[in-house]
């Protein structure tokens, strides 16, 4: 059996599981999505992100090596998306689906497990995608959402949004801790271990739910592109800055399998909210996501063989 089917098997197929699992629950009960996400995004990620970042080693010269790294791998994706954009000639609602789309990752529900799979014997590996994961939260609530509602949004009302996000304090007293190494009392230390074992699984079967509930009508040619800026454009960018900034080892596997990951959930979340095309947006997350377990799979295997 090839190296490339192990890694079918043993990291995509277990995903795959869990969000059909999610898929048939809701198919059949119909729950109500809203709160799973709540309890997802303010209780199980916020302590995967606490534990993640508090047993990693991480150096300020590996940070600042991350740093550049998605500065220029997220301004090289904007720039992607508006050009595309410009070149199709796209009404609004298209054009922001279309850069929206390429730019904003699932590095929550969907890139965090992954990794948790992946790096399950290095927590380095999986302490670069939560770096990744509050990047790309603080731009879904910055560059997304001007995109959405750059017309009725003031920069205070998108400020107040991002300090809304839980995993940003997780990262910050976890960062304290351990700077000052002060330590975790058991007596909170095992909750929180408790509820971060419990977040792959249950963000996974929230997904499916969330994918459950999207209607397939015609294939717009915006999916198109964006499938070809978000799994294809993405991971090559990626790769370039990669060898640019001489990376090597489990930084550069984690941020090379992090480049592949589908469109964000939040991207047809928003959109839905703000009645900016949301069946396209979530049309796009829909087919991203299903793509994304032939293209991540190669991915993993390429950087398995590179780095």
């Amino acid at each position: 059996m090839s190296y490339i089917t192990l890694v079918f098997i043993d990291v995509i197929v277990p995903i795959l599981i869990l969000l059909g699992v999610g898929a048939l629950l809701q198919k059949k009960f119909q729950f109500r999505l809203r709160p799973i996400a709540n309890l997802v995004t303010y209780c199980f990620m916020p302590a995967a992100v606490f534990l993640n970042i508090y047993n990693a080693e991480i150096n300020l010269s590996l940070l600042a090596q991350l740093v550049v790294y998605l500065m220029l791998f997220i301004t090289i994706l904007i720039i992607i998306g508006n050009v595309l954009a410009r070149l199709l000639n796209l009404e609004n609602g298209e054009e922001t689906a279309l850069k929206n789309s390429i730019s904003l990752m699932n590095a929550g529900n969907y890139g965090l497990p992954v990794a948790q799979l992946v790096f399950s014997t290095n927590p380095l590996g999986v302490s670069v995608q939560i770096i990744v994961l509050v990047v790309q939260n603080l731009l879904t609530y910055t560059y997304g959402l001007y995109n959405l509602i750059s017309t009725s949004k003031s920069f205070v009302d998108l400020l107040r949004d991002l300090l809304k996000l839980p995993i940003i304090y997780a990262l910050i007293f976890a960062a304290l801790l351990k700077i000052f190494g002060l330590p975790v009392p058991s007596v909170l230390l095992v909750p929180i271990e408790q509820l971060a074992g419990g977040f792959a699984a249950l963000a996974l079967i929230l997904l499916g739910m969330q994918l459950e509930s999207i209607q397939i009508r015609t294939f717009h040619k915006v999916i198109g592109w964006a499938l070809l800026g978000r799994l294809i454009l993405g991971p090559a960018v990626a790769l370039g800055i990669i060898y640019m900034l001489g990376m090597d080892g489990v930084i550069a596997q984690s941020l090379f399998i992090a480049s592949a990951f589908p469109t964000s959930r939040n991207t047809s979340t928003l959109a839905l909210e703000y009645d900016v095309e949301p069946e396209l947006h979530a049309q796009t997350v829909l087919y991203s996501t299903l793509l994304s377990s032939i293209t991540v799979t190669f991915v993993i295997y390429l950087s398995m063989q590179l780095f």
